[in-house]
């Protein structure tokens, strides 16, 4: 109860030194002079290229990034405010809202949600493997435990869709702590689901039901998971020419001497089709900031806009994957991160 007060406290007055807040939290150690941020390994090389950026223009340290996946920043990220905890989650889906009222419980009073651009969940495969095309329809049939509420029993692509590849069905994926795997159940897996009007209604009937048999995934052989390392997936892909693999569009980007795109009824992912929606797998990338922390350690606020620099129009983060956000997103993730302005818990979900 002591801690949870003095968190609160610590939460509610940013002028108090970080160092402080520490004691009042009896986290033990000393303030900080670095930026620490934690979370999404597709955000991660965004937030590092503007953090090497941040640091040539103002002389500061260079921030401190973990890749740790959206979920794992997330929990970190909530477990209080004081220089033992990170200043920044980087995400690449929206923070959900039992993990808005976990940080609220831990006196993390004020997050600043900020959309930095665009990304795409892409489907990809080596440059010499059999040439996928999919829908979002084949996916969900191959990749779920239970498609419909039966037990799956497909083993190879053919037996999803007499006109795909009669090879084994075989994925390397992100784990459950990552965005990239929580918008995959939401954005092809959901609607491959939701293809099957009984499903649709079921969404209606029994929400949770549907989520458990919409979302849930097969495990090894058929569904992979790989860590939080996307560049791991891509040599998996280079070893193993039949399987497919799932990551953030900037790392097919990256690779397009390794792999190449698989299309998701009939699109592929490329800066253009996700920028338009016309991609099933577009989604949005946020860094949530501690307001707490914002004047107290070094360079925080700066930091934050030297992101949004960056992947504005014209902006150095374009060319390394990360895709513009409409005028009207830019423009609000432009404000907030100027007056810092708090999210409103009620909008989540």
């Amino acid at each position: 109860m002591v801690k949870k007060f003095a968190l609160a406290a610590c939460a509610a007055t940013a002028a108090l030194a970080l160092s402080a807040c520490q004691d009042q939290a009896a986290s033990g150690g000393g303030a900080r002079d670095y930026i620490s941020a934690v979370g999404s390994s597709t955000v991660y090389p965004f937030a590092t290229a503007a953090g090497e950026k941040f640091a040539e223009a103002t002389g500061n340290k260079v921030p401190k990034i973990d890749s740790t996946g959206t979920g794992g920043g997330f929990e970190r990220f909530c477990q209080g405010v004081g220089g033992d905890t990170p200043d920044i989650a980087n995400a690449s889906r929206r923070i959900k809202k039992k993990e808005f009222d976990n940080c609220a419980a831990n006196g993390v009073k004020d997050i600043v949600e900020i959309q930095i651009g665009i990304d795409g969940i892409a489907l990809g495969e080596a440059a010499r493997g059999p040439g996928f095309r999919l829908t979002e329809e084949d996916v969900y049939k191959a990749l779920a435990a239970n498609p419909y509420g039966k037990p799956n029993t497909a083993k190879t692509w053919k037996d999803v869709n007499p006109a795909l590849p009669a090879v084994g069905i075989s994925v390397f994926g992100p784990p459950s702590t990552s965005g990239t795997y929580d918008a995959f159940k939401e954005l092809i897996m959901g609607k491959g689901c939701d293809a099957d009007p009984a499903m649709k209604a079921l969404k209606d009937s029994d929400k949770d039901k549907h989520e458990a048999v919409c979302t849930g995934l097969r495990g090894a052989p058929f569904y992979v998971e790989q860590g939080e390392n996307d560049n791991l997936i891509i040599s998996k892909l280079d070893k193993n020419p039949s399987s497919l693999g799932i990551f953030g569009f900037s790392y097919l980007d990256a690779n397009k001497d390794k792999i190449k795109a698989v299309s998701v009824q009939g699109v592929s992912p490329t800066y253009a089709t996700i920028a338009d929606g016309s991609y099933p797998g577009s989604r949005p990338l946020f860094v949530y900031v501690k307001k707490a922390h914002v004047g107290v350690v070094p360079g925080l606020a700066e930091y934050v806009a030297e992101i949004l620099k960056g992947g504005a129009e014209g902006g150095y983060l374009a060319p390394k994957g990360l895709i513009v956000s409409p005028k009207a997103v830019a423009d609000a993730a432009a404000a907030a991160a100027k007056a810092m302005t708090p999210l409103d818990g009620s909008v989540l979900k």
